[in-house]
């Protein structure tokens, strides 16, 4: 499993850009994560599943609300990561108004899950091989601080301990 002073594996996630601009075309576009966090400060977070109840309730909200606070504390971007596909991350995108705070990042087949080793088996309960709820900032590439959720759990991934951590 990815540990604090790792980093980031090289791997791609997709993300639907609605709007044409700053290079992106519209549609799924292909993210280098070593490319797009060398130089940055990420607060970084995934879920195992766009749409379902605590993801959409309580984590992604979470987020969106401190954004302000995190471009405060020196975070330059918000990444939300979760294993399904860039048009469903689109909509999810849409749906919890995360336009200009929180980039929603599809790992459409497991890649990053798998590099990290933060999978989640959801097999059983018809969701197949999901990322597991843990949040992480990340400076030029590197893990600074990792928050890895128990099963089921909802206790350390969220905003407010990330942002202390940014803050810290």
């Amino acid at each position: 499993m990815i540990k604090v002073g790792d980093t980031l594996p090289a791997a791609t996630l997709m993300e639907y850009s609605e709007v044409e601009g700053e290079g992106c075309s519209i549609g799924p576009n292909a993210v280098d994560v070593l490319k797009a966090s060398t130089g940055k400060t990420i607060a970084l977070f995934a879920v195992p599943g766009a749409f379902t109840p605590t993801c959409s309730a309580k984590h992604v909200p979470g987020f969106v609300e401190k954004a302000a606070e995190f471009k405060a504390a020196g975070v330059d971007e918000i990444w939300c990561l979760s294993v399904n596909d860039a048009f469903v991350m689109g909509a999810w995108a849409r749906d919890q108004k995360t336009a200009g705070k929180v980039r929603m990042l599809a790992d459409g087949d497991a890649a990053f899950a798998k590099a990290t080793g933060l999978t989640l088996d959801l097999n059983g309960k018809g969701l197949g091989l999901r990322s597991n709820r843990y949040s992480m900032l990340v400076k030029d590439g590197k893990v600074v601080s990792l928050n890895v959720e128990g099963p089921g759990k909802f206790e350390v991934s969220d905003a407010a301990t990330l942002l202390a951590q940014a803050k810290a």
